[in-house]
Formats: structure tokens, sequence, C-alpha cells
């Protein structure tokens, strides 16, 4: 009797000894998945015109994963150029479909491009001259320089020469042009004088706000293709389970929120 009372008891102190194993291999398990989701980040290419907004985007997205998101700014010709030579990057940011429904076509990135905001352009300027009739404005002696971002990689340099384009002013104000390699640049002309006007994205008027005043009127949209702004995962990517919740984030209200308070459509 007490030889059954004995063994039991130890097969009751074995279960309860690996009950109390199991439960510290959960427990272990599970904060090294949560500690593993912090702490990582992706890399982004992100185009020019997010500069500022990007950062606000990528705090939140932190806040809500616990990873971070390492942006890498330019314009979206010489980041798609980036790409196809073998840039480590993980998600793409474009200003326009174009570079990443090429990247896809060519084998670059795992699905189609996803639109994630549309664009809104701008002509701008630190001084108080009246864009009422811009067109007129820009062949005038008043204004000497005007800065577009490179039509070539830029796309929102390619819409403000189509608006010119149509306005049927573009050869007349083409020896005032200052082209800059990316509408960040073009942005820095504007908003330190270095031009007396711009064309830009709406963004940078919530970019400067506390900064630097600036005037500035919206092209209207029929004038120009419009800035549809895609992105993709990029294939060779080392954090595609990342990239993805990047990618599915930036689809989400909460980023098309922060978005839209920047200009962008949503």
């Amino acid at each position: 009797m007490m030889l059954i009372l004995t063994r039991n008891r130890v097969l009751l102190a074995f279960n309860i000894i690996m009950k109390i194993k199991q439960s510290i291999v959960i427990a272990v398990t599970c904060l090294f998945l949560t500690v593993s989701s912090f702490g990582q980040s992706i890399k982004v290419a992100v185009a020019a015109n997010l500069q500022g907004v990007i950062k606000v985007l990528g705090k939140d997205f932190a806040k809500k994963t616990g990873i971070e998101i390492e942006p890498i700014v330019g314009s979206s010709g010489n980041l798609a150029t980036q790409i196809k030579n073998g840039a480590p990057f993980d998600v793409f940011l474009s200003a326009d479909m174009g570079f990443p429904e090429t990247l896809y076509k060519e084998g670059f990135s795992l699905k189609p491009p996803a639109i994630y905001a549309y664009g809104s352009l701008i002509i701008c300027s630190t001084q108080d001259i009246g864009f009422e009739n811009w067109e007129r404005l820009l062949m005038s002696e008043r204004i000497k320089k005007i800065a577009i971002a490179n039509p070539a990689i830029a796309p929102y340099g390619k819409a403000a020469e189509e608006s010119l384009k149509l306005k049927g002013v573009i050869d007349d104000v083409k020896p005032k042009i200052v082209t800059g390699e990316s509408i960040a640049q073009v942005n820095t002309y504007i908003t330190t004088g270095v031009v007396d006007v711009g064309f830009t994205t709406r963004a940078l008027v919530k970019d400067a706000e506390g900064k630097t005043i600036l005037y500035w009127k919206e092209i209207d949209p029929k004038s120009y293709t419009p800035i549809k702004q895609g992105m993709v995962i990029i294939k060779q990517s080392k954090e595609n389970v990342n990239a993805l919740k990047f990618y599915e984030y930036l689809l989400s209200p909460a980023a098309k929120a922060i978005l839209k308070e920047y200009g962008y459509g949503v």
C-alpha cells in the first residue's frame, strides 16, 4: 500500500515538473517572438516628395509593430536604377506608377505595384507675388529663375513640364528653368530663395509649417497626368515578412490619415 502511494506521488511530481517545463518553454518562446519583432528594421527606398511625411509614417508604424524603417530618399528614377543594380532595399515608394510597374515587369518585385497615394502639384514661392495667372507671371521680367525637378527621373518634374506645355509657355520659360535632381532639391531652392518660384508637391506646405512662410497655388490637375504614387516589395528583400507589414500598413486607415494631412489624395 505504501509502495503504491509512493509511486503515485512520484508520478504526480513528475507531471507537475513537466507542466512547469512546458510553461517555461512557452513563456520563453513568447518572449523571444515579442523581442524579435522589436529592434528589427527594413530599408525603404523613398521618393523625395515623401521626405517629410515618411518620418511621421515611420514613427507610427514603429509604434504599432516595433519595426523601424530606414528611409533612403531620392528621385524615383534614381532609386529604381539602384534597385536594378542590386541595392538592398525592402520596399520602394515611388512618386509614380511607371517605375514600380517596370520593376515588376522586369522581375524585381514580388507582386504588381499598389497605389498608396495621389500627389498634388503646386507652384510655390517665398515671395507674395500672386499666382492668379501664373503662366503669364512666369514669362514676366519679375521671374528670373524657376525650379523644376528633372522630368526624366522625377514624376513631379514631369507633371510640371506637362502643365507648362499645355499652357503653351514651355519654350518661353525654358531659359529660366533651374533643374533639380529631385523634388527635395527643388524644395531647397524654393525655401532658401535661390529661385523665384518652383513647381513642387503640396506636401512642402505641411513640411514648412512654422519654419518658412510660403505662397502657393495648386496647379489644375487636369493639366498633367494624374500622379499615382505606387509601391512594391523588392524580390531580393531579406525582410519580406516585415516588408509586407509595412506595405499593408501604408494601405491602412492610419497611414491614409497621415498622408491626407500632408496634402495627398488617398
